[in-house]
């Protein structure tokens, strides 16, 4: 039996249209951040600026992770 009020639902639907809004923003920035890898050169690349580059895109596909499991506040 569901006993949530609408209020409380109503501030969990806020916060999971934020968490979609943030959602939106690290992809962008985590495309940005492939792209920019994809177009160094190879030496670069295998250096310790693009593997760097390469641990930012993993960090923001783990917090892009960890938003996507906090989306199912919704379903509450």
């Amino acid at each position: 039996m569901d006993f949530m009020n609408n209020t409380r639902r109503k501030r969990i639907a806020e916060a999971v249209d934020l968490i979609g809004q943030a959602k939106d923003i690290l992809e962008e920035v985590r495309d940005e951040e492939q792209e920019s890898y994809d177009n160094l050169p190879e030496s670069l690349q295998i250096s310790e600026r693009g593997d760097q580059m390469l641990e930012n895109i993993d960090n923001l596909e783990e917090m892009l992770d960890l938003l996507e499991e906090a989306e199912e506040l919704k379903e509450m």
